[in-house]
């Protein structure tokens, strides 16, 4: 392509000068890989970004999203929709663990996490307890690009470039400590009592003020955190004993990630609300949505009949097309039991992955479920400098994709990917890492 074809797309968290003088191009894609331009296959180490969970071009969800376009290409959910919106929320209500009955569709992520913080709110206004307005999360969480969700992140990236974003957010301690925790296979066995960071919170704002906590259960797109063991669980036992609501984004954790439906049935923990999206279509449509217990739900069913109980909701909200994607990748989810084959694979992909322990300029790695974050040491004065290079050198010499935040790359391959793929993808990044100075 000419450089004047390129200028137009503004592209999202790119070097966009770098991108323009080099680009990085896909026109298709096929199972576990990419194709570019000129006919490379290049292997998909990320899922795309953490969604195309069941690998591309899955002949399923293409037909379903042909056939929902020829039938019924949009419908409004202000007061009307269509039926299969209903099919696909019971569905993701029969998978969610515990009373978390309830679907709000939105169309990505960050929407999801938006509403769900507005459902918070408007939960304990409907209660009579309005005074509670402050939100909580996490240092080095991330929560989308809505100013709601950029508020209660916490990547210094997401934030510096955008002011004070919201009043009244506060922030937990981030459950990650290298020293403590470097090359830990899964959940790190100390760190639960970092929960206890919340009851300071309520001590310096009063729970009479929260409305909830948001976290992801393990932080994702900040290079992969896991919980420390019983963190989870602690967590759960404070926000009910002083009333705050407690939500997981599972927008990258769900669907199979870690090797169960949501990863809130790892951790046997049943928040009040689940932020989803992702790999509920395969990447192949956007949608999203929020999953909500049943007392949230029915705070919110009060006054006549007639009248809107919650005054939220987006143009594409349970989009047909969408919709019909999601509905086609449950049913190749179950049918070839992904989330079970991910469970399975899980201790071989963590042997791939800790592997590359001791190679140039590796100085931690962290594997759960399909997913592991590898930590490069920036180089001194030049933080992301590693990182970018390796982004290049993956593309346009060792045809591999792997998304990297910074100096860390991020491994999430699809579900359908074995140990002879999780080992295919540890020989590219070791050639990667070994060029990079």
């Amino acid at each position: 392509m000419k450089r004047n074809e390129l200028d137009a797309f503004w592209l999202p968290f790119t070097a966009n000068r770098a991108f323009k003088a080099r680009p990085r191009l896909f026109a298709a894609a096929e199972g576990l890989h990419y194709i570019t331009p000129d006919g490379r296959r290049v292997i998909d180490a990320t899922s795309g970004l953490y969604c195309v969970n069941a690998g591309h071009g899955q002949p399923r969800i293409t037909e379903a999203i042909r056939e929902a376009a020829g039938r019924l290409d949009y419908a409004p959910s202000f007061q009307f929709t269509h039926p299969q919106a209903f099919d696909l929320s019971s569905r993701l209500a029969l998978m969610a663990p515990g009373d978390l009955d309830h679907v709000f569709l939105a169309g990505s992520g960050s929407e999801a996490v938006d509403t769900a913080l507005k459902i918070a709110l408007s939960y304990h206004r409907a209660r009579g307890e309005g005074g509670r307005t402050r939100l909580i999360g996490r240092e080095r969480g991330y929560h989308g690009v809505g100013f709601g969700g950029v508020a209660v992140g916490g990547m210094v990236n997401n934030r510096k470039q955008f002011g004070a974003l919201m009043a009244g957010v506060d922030h937990l301690t981030t459950t990650y400590d290298r020293a403590r925790d470097a090359y830990t296979v899964g959940e790190p066995e100390t760190g639960a009592d970092l929960a206890d960071e919340l009851k300071r919170l309520i001590g310096l704002h009063d729970a009479s003020t929260i409305a909830a906590v948001i976290v992801e259960p393990v932080a994702g797109s900040t290079g992969c955190l896991p919980p420390p063991k019983g963190y989870l669980e602690r967590l759960r036992a404070i926000t009910a004993e002083h009333g705050i609501l407690l939500i997981f984004d599972e927008v990258i954790t769900g669907f199979g990630r870690l090797g169960h439906g949501f990863a809130a049935e790892r951790y046997g923990v049943v928040p009040d609300l689940i932020a989803f999206a992702k790999g509920v279509t395969n990447g192949a449509v956007p949608l999203a949505g929020v999953l909500a217990r049943k007392h949230v739900y029915d705070a919110h069913m009060q006054g006549p009949d007639h009248a809107v109980e919650l005054f939220h909701g987006y143009t594409y909200s349970a989009h047909p097309l969408g919709v019909a994607a999601a509905l086609a990748t449950l049913d190749l989810y179950r049918e070839e039991d992904l989330f079970a084959r991910a469970k399975a694979n899980e201790a071989a992909f963590a042997e791939a992955m800790m592997s590359l322990k001791g190679h140039r300029h590796v100085v931690d790695i962290r594997p759960i479920g399909l997913i592991c974050g590898i930590d490069l040491e920036s180089a001194p004065g030049a933080p992301g400098k590693r990182g970018y290079r390796a982004t290049e050198l993956s593309y346009h010499d060792h045809d591999l994709y792997v998304r990297v935040g910074m100096d860390t790359l991020i491994v999430a391959p699809p579900l359908t990917a074995g140990p002879a793929d999780f080992a295919d993808i540890r020989d590219r990044i070791a050639k990667v890492i070994a060029r990079i100075d």
